[in-house]
């Protein structure tokens, strides 16, 4: 990338030329995506969204490996699997990296405190004042339908005004189930695209400091507020679509 920096109309360009670039239905076939993609029913669908952003760290041939095994344990419903108590007869082998069967159980045992609750996930989430309250309240129904107990995959975004984790693979999720086609999935109608914020990794960080997008140098919750609104400035109504563009720079031009 070049050091001289670039006009706000610059940056906008780059950012829609590789967002048209890279969020195209090729994308899907090696990405995490694809797995909510195989179901059609709500719950199948929200599951395996949070499940699949859940295990979304390392390599993405790791990752995809790893959700292939995870779901092939969970059958052709991972709802139905979890309503049948399935789960129960889990051991504890690796799922993938720190994340066991035993974390799966965890997971399982929320979900299904919350859609006895709720009805669907996206009650629990809609009903919050933001995403990072709704990500909150999903961190606690999740510990309520575990005997308060907390779970090291279920980051803590903190209060609404205090800093916390940036909590980047449910703000993942949330973009798979919010944003409409031809990559994420659109099912969540009552929140708008306009309400997220982006899921940072490390690489995605990296290209906006690049940019001068991001001057903040922890990967916090901070960052991600700070990124989103700079976002915000090209495309008020769909900022995180530059998540897209931002990770398409990163390999693009390693």
């Amino acid at each position: 990338m070049s050091n001289k920096p670039l006009t706000d109309k610059q940056l906008a360009q780059k950012l829609d030329f590789w967002y048209e670039k890279i969020c195209t239905k090729d994308f899907i076939a090696n990405d995490p995506v694809q797995f909510p993609r195989r179901y059609s029913k709500r719950e199948d669908v929200e599951i395996a969204a949070i499940l699949t952003a859940t295990i979304a760290w390392g390599r993405r041939d790791l990752i995809l490996r790893s959700a292939e095994r995870m779901f092939a344990i969970m059958g052709k419903s991972p709802f139905s699997y979890i309503k049948s108590h399935e789960y129960k007869r889990l051991k504890n082998k690796n799922v993938h990296r720190t994340f066991f069967e035993n974390d799966l159980k965890y997971f399982c045992k929320g979900f299904e405190y919350c859609y006895e609750k709720y009805g669907n996930l996206e009650k629990l989430f809609a009903g919050a004042n933001s995403v990072w309250e709704g990500i909150a309240a999903f961190r606690e129904e999740m510990a309520n339908g575990n005997k308060g107990e907390y779970s090291i995959h279920i980051s803590n975004a903190g209060k609404e005004n205090e800093n916390g984790s940036a909590c980047k693979r449910l703000n993942l999720a949330l973009r798979w189930l919010v944003r409409g086609g031809p990559v994420d999935l659109g099912l969540w109608k009552s929140i708008k695209p306009a309400a997220l914020f982006i899921p940072l990794d490390v690489h995605v960080a990296r290209t906006a400091r690049k940019l001068g997008l991001l001057e903040r140098k922890s990967n916090d919750k901070k960052a991600v507020i700070e990124l989103t609104e700079k976002m915000r400035g090209f495309c008020a109504q769909d900022p995180v679509k530059y998540d897209f563009a931002l990770f398409g720079m990163g390999v693009g031009q390693k």
